[in-house]
């Protein structure tokens, strides 16, 4: 079936990549097939279940470079989950006891769309694959090209997920600014938060990003300007039990001799433990509509920065998260490239009618390919036996 019409969609958080593959999407299409119209539908799954949308009209295709300069999405996101009815019930997106599948189903045929474009991750890409089996089990004749969105790098198999190196390196930035307040206060503790629920890769990457700066810079300790001050001197991810008794003990030295401590912690490290106070404490524990606590409500860094604040003798704690500025940032060259490289594959195979979602496919060689929605999940932890994790924990002195 020839396509005639195509929609793009953004969904769940920000990411350093969405504008850049909007653009992309867009380029591509004007490039091999222009007679094709595209629409975009504004705020992910919400716009598709209402729909409204955006017509990329002739003056957006030829300036569709533009939108590699920016970060966040200009086309909107949301968190709709299109199996979860009861919450669409009560935000007002579907009727109740309508099936909200059938709902979007009906919207694209509506909407004469051939082929869905969208662009988020796993749990965006969770529900694609849901809408995709459904509209193949009801013979709608619709393809459904997926593209692999998070900064969290956490998607199976997806090699690398996009945005993800742009976040690692802005959240370094970041850091930057924030270990410089280390002389703000005496014994001062830092705690750096980092985005990342269940996987650690995000932040580990930052650290490493942050002390490749500190290793170009000069120093002059003999007026107080040290690299150990500035440096990390703790790195907490998910995947990894924190022991917080040592830690304290090691970090109570580094404190007595370098002055202050810096931590950079993922947001959901040491998780568990927090949510079993809050429960013993009769607190309800926030969760989104996908079932996930809502960590800005819990607070880990808060949490964290007051655990070791008593245990250090701190006499300053400051909690920075670096999330926001990081995933809203414009694409770097790397994340561009691939990218580049995704957009135009994703677009070759809608044509072709083959659904998916774009990526290196890690159980395949990291070949850059269409995978099937059925090998997509969630969850994928960040490998702490990493040669370069374990070398940075080496050098901080962190036990792994």
């Amino acid at each position: 079936m020839a396509v005639k019409k195509v929609a793009l969609l953004t969904a769940g958080g920000f990411a350093p990549c969405l504008s850049t593959a909007i653009s992309g999407l867009i380029q591509r299409y004007t490039e091999v097939a222009p007679e094709v119209e595209i629409i975009a539908y504004k705020h992910g799954y919400q716009g598709l279940l209402k729909g409204d949308f955006l017509e990329v009209t002739d003056t957006v295709r030829k300036n569709a470079d533009i939108l590699k300069r920016f970060g966040g999405s200009p086309i909107g996101n949301s968190r709709v989950k299109l199996t979860n009815a009861a919450d669409l019930v009560k935000r007002g997106l579907v009727a109740e006891g309508e099936d909200p599948l059938k709902v979007a189903a009906d919207r694209l045929v509506a909407d004469g769309v051939d082929v869905l474009h969208t662009i988020g991750g796993d749990d965006t890409n969770t529900t694609a694959a849901d809408l995709a089996a459904y509209l193949a089990e009801h013979d709608y004749g619709l393809t459904v090209v997926g593209l692999p969105k998070t900064i969290d790098n956490d998607v199976i198999p997806i090699r690398q997920s996009l945005g993800a190196w742009t976040a690692a390196e802005q959240g370094a930035r970041f850091a930057q600014n924030i270990v410089g307040e280390h002389n703000s206060g005496s014994r001062m503790l830092i705690v750096h938060e980092v985005m990342g629920r269940n996987c650690g890769w995000l932040t580990a990457a930052t650290a490493a990003k942050y002390r490749e700066w500190l290793d170009t810079q000069e120093w002059l300790p003999e007026i107080g300007l040290s690299k150990e001050a500035w440096d990390v001197h703790a790195v907490y991810v998910p995947e990894a039990h924190i022991d917080l008794e040592a830690e304290a003990e090691r970090l109570n030295k580094v404190m007595d001799v370098v002055g202050n401590v810096t931590i950079f912690l993922s947001e959901g490290a040491g998780l568990d433990a927090i949510i079993e106070e809050m429960e013993k404490a009769g607190q309800e524990v926030p969760r989104d509509p996908f079932g996930h606590v809502k960590l800005d409500k819990v607070n880990p860094g808060a949490w964290f920065g007051k655990q070791f604040a008593e245990k250090l003798g701190a006499e300053k704690v400051m909690v920075q998260k670096s999330g926001y500025f990081s995933r809203s940032a414009a694409s770097n060259e790397a994340d561009l490239e691939l990218i580049g490289r995704c957009t135009d594959l994703a677009v070759d195979c809608a044509l072709a009618g083959k659904a998916g979602v774009i990526g290196q496919d890690e159980e395949n060689g990291d070949e850059l390919t269409n995978i099937a929605f059925d090998r997509i999940k969630g969850g994928k932890p960040f490998d702490t036996t990493a040669d370069w994790f374990v070398k940075m924990l080496d050098e901080i002195g962190q036990a792994h």
